[in-house]
């Protein structure tokens, strides 16, 4: 499998299972509705288990546009490489969301609430304070990638942050369920501009009855805050090593 490859079906699979994890808790008439945010964050979780256990061996396993600009700024992988993989990720996103919507298409047609119809693709703040909004991105992906990078040096400088299969993926993981349970009620913890940005594409596009609005306003915040906290990830851990 081609590195552009394992990561457009890694982030397919990372969302499929990330985005059926809401559908199944806020959508009407789910086994799982109303389950709770645990059961999202821990879902969330495996769902990065997953998608890094599958392209881990092909690409490092990135899955996220942040991951990709950290390895970019410390000058890992070339710009084209990086926008390659980017490009790979966002279209993976894109193709898992989009399942997600026909796995559950009913139960979408059953839910009168356009919010928890959209929250299945992408995130919002739960009070919405633009500022505010973008720090809290930009602070749980900067734990997201400098705890990673950290990661690294577990796994004897490898030349890529995650490098171990489903050995590897298992600390990204619980990482990622940390961060869901302690930093994720401001704004969803995107803290991933693929995975908000090309949901939120696919909502915009799919047939859904009384559907959100794109959002434009607040929808730059889940993909500049993740990419700011990812740079300062890097360029400290340049400092201090």
């Amino acid at each position: 499998m081609t590195p552009l490859l394992a990561e457009f079906i890694g982030t397919a699979v990372l969302i499929l299972l990330g985005g059926g994890v809401v559908a199944n808790v806020l959508l009407k008439g789910t086994n799982g509705n109303n389950s709770g945010w645990i059961v999202i964050s821990t879902a969330w979780a495996l769902a990065v288990f997953v998608g890094v256990t599958i392209a881990g061996p092909y690409s490092g396993a990135h899955l996220n546009c942040a991951v990709s600009l950290s390895v970019l700024i410390m000058g890992e992988m070339s710009l084209m490489t990086a926008l390659g993989y980017m490009a790979a990720q966002l279209a993976g996103a894109m193709l898992g969301s989009f399942c997600v919507w026909a796995f559950y298409k009913d139960h979408f047609d059953q839910t009168e609430d356009a919010g928890a119809k959209q929250a299945v693709f992408c995130t919002s703040p739960a009070i919405k304070n633009l500022p505010r909004n973008l720090l809290s991105e930009t602070l749980a992906t900067f734990v997201l990638i400098f705890t990673i990078l950290h990661f690294k040096d577990a796994t004897l400088n490898s030349t890529t942050p995650i490098g171990l299969g489903s050995i590897g993926a298992l600390p990204v993981a619980f990482l990622v369920w940390a961060i869901g349970l302690s930093l994720g009620g401001t704004t969803g913890y995107a803290i991933n501009p693929a995975r908000d940005l090309g949901p939120r594409i696919v909502h915009a596009l799919v047939p859904i009855k009384n559907k959100a609005s794109f959002n434009a306003e607040y929808a730059w915040v889940p993909v500049l805050g993740p990419m700011i906290g990812a740079a300062l990830a890097a360029l400290l851990y340049l400092v201090i090593h």
